[in-house]
């Protein structure tokens, strides 16, 4: 059986890879599939857990869509009901073209998202899915304080108070982190506002990005990083 971990640049998909490298004794792979709209800072990031891991990361990407969401969205809707046509075509199939039937997959899943665990298994029934965050009560605060006490430096969108590790103009935003990344990352902003209008399509049901009020929303600015008693003990287990 070969293991797959999915790392995502996130905090929690590589304290998950960092969990299942020790608890392997078969082949592992570690696989991350790239998006150019994520922070340069990723690159710094990827780099640093390798060295963590002791093995190389493959780095895939769909390249039909130049592995970029503006050429998706291009293509297709911005949304829709059913969430955002991104995911799937530089996420979900690059996944499912990789992936073997006999493979175990390694997903960052945390403790506080069981709901979503439980909705991608009634998606993805035939899916040998392992969640060691999960397992192991890890929070997205614990992996955060696991990655700093093993002085890898967190990415750049944590350090600026973003929750996740996503691409700069998420549509799965609200509005009030969109109008976070007006303040951050004014071109980005533009960019998808400008795609909104060219494509008569809209991220929120009522407004236009550009129609936004500074007062909309309420996105908190930091992160708390705090370490559980499960966080020290697997801090451990990895020592």
């Amino acid at each position: 059986m070969r293991t797959v971990c999915w790392f995502s640049c996130g905090a929690a998909s590589a304290v998950a890879t960092k969990i299942a490298l020790k608890e392997t004794t078969g082949e592992v792979v570690i696989a991350y599939t790239e998006v150019k709209e994520e922070h340069p800072d990723n690159k710094r990031f990827l780099a640093e857990c390798e060295e963590w891991f002791g093995q190389k990361i493959e780095i895939l990407g769909n390249d039909f869509y130049d592995r970029s969401i503006y050429r998706v969205f291009e293509k297709n809707y911005i949304r829709t009901p059913k969430g955002a046509p991104c995911t799937r075509a530089l996420k979900k199939q690059i996944r499912e073209r990789f992936e073997k039937p006999t493979d175990r997959q390694v997903f960052g899943y945390t403790a506080e998202e069981q709901a979503r665990l439980d909705r991608f298994i009634d998606a993805n029934a035939d899916v040998n899915i392992w969640t060691p965050l999960i397992d192991k009560g890890l929070g997205k605060e614990d992996c955060l304080a696991i990655l700093k006490n093993a002085n890898i430096e967190l990415p750049a969108m944590y350090k600026l108070g973003y929750h996740n590790n996503n691409c700069i103009g998420c549509v799965k935003g609200g509005m009030g982190y969109w109008n976070k990344i007006k303040v951050d990352f004014p071109e980005h902003f533009d960019r998808m506002a400008k795609l909104e209008r060219f494509k008569k399509q809209t991220i929120f049901k009522d407004r236009y990005l550009d129609e936004l009020k500074p007062t909309d929303g309420n996105y908190p600015q930091e992160p708390s990083i705090e370490c559980s008693i499960f966080c020290q003990m697997v801090e451990q287990d990895l020592k």
